[in-house]
């Protein structure tokens, strides 16, 4: 079995090569990259079990990285280091799809349990490798034969409609902008646009949150949408 990959994204190079030496010591495979641009470019072209990144960098904030990596990723562990350690700070990664945070300074003890803590969680989905289900409180849907069904009943999808229920599957739980859901599921042709998801999610909600059923399809007024359990 390989080494567990890590990237380390941080901007003050002392902290970066502490880390460097000591997640090595336990056994990681690490890369660095000292500001958001490398962030997320390190994030493209590699496969990484957890990254650990700064909120404060150059080129593009640890915030805004999250935001980019979380909007087709909510596999890839997160932990985000601040040094501010303000609420707002907290509540922003935890809101965009952080798995945890920590604050400067902190002690490497405390850092190497919370990775181990959430590469625990639960591994990376691997495409390759997936049986092709996604299922979420008792809606699925199969990717190879494309077939739809919540609690036993077939559901008879459009194919953008298909799409964005794939979306929706996806990042179940993450709060998805409309911005977010037009790029992913309709491309750059239809940007400013959002009106045509407003529309596509009331297509959707008819077919998936059918009467007698909770609604799992919610509107976050003033943000997006969200696949969860109803409250």
């Amino acid at each position: 079995m390989g080494k567990e990959k890590i990237l380390v994204v941080e901007d003050e190079e002392k902290i970066a090569r502490v880390l460097e030496l000591e997640l090595e010591f336990e056994g990681y495979s690490v890369t660095k990259a000292a500001d958001g641009i490398d962030g997320l470019e390190a994030y493209r072209t590699g496969k990484w079990d957890l990254i650990l990144l700064d909120v404060m960098l150059p080129g593009m904030s640890g915030i805004d990285l999250l935001r980019r990596i979380r909007t087709n990723d909510p596999y890839t562990k997160i932990i985000m280091l601040t040094a501010k350690g303000t609420v707002e700070d907290k509540v922003s990664g935890l809101d965009l799809g952080a798995n945890d945070y920590i604050t400067k300074p902190f002690q490497i003890e405390e850092l190497l349990a919370r990775i181990r803590a959430a590469l625990r969680t639960g591994k990376k989905r691997d495409p390759e490798l997936d049986d092709g289900l996604l299922s979420f409180a008792g809606l699925e849907l199969n990717e190879k034969t494309r077939e739809i069904n919540r609690d036993g009943m077939s559901i008879d999808l459009t194919p953008r409609e298909y799409e964005l229920l794939v979306y929706l599957l996806t990042n179940r739980r993450q709060v998805l902008t409309r911005d977010q859901i037009l790029e992913k599921v309709w491309g750059y042709d239809f940007a400013g646009d959002t009106n045509v998801v407003d529309v596509y999610i009331r297509y959707l909600r008819k077919k998936v949150d059918t009467a007698g059923l909770p609604p799992l399809i919610h509107t976050v007024r003033g943000v997006g949408y969200v696949l969860r359990e109803s409250q």
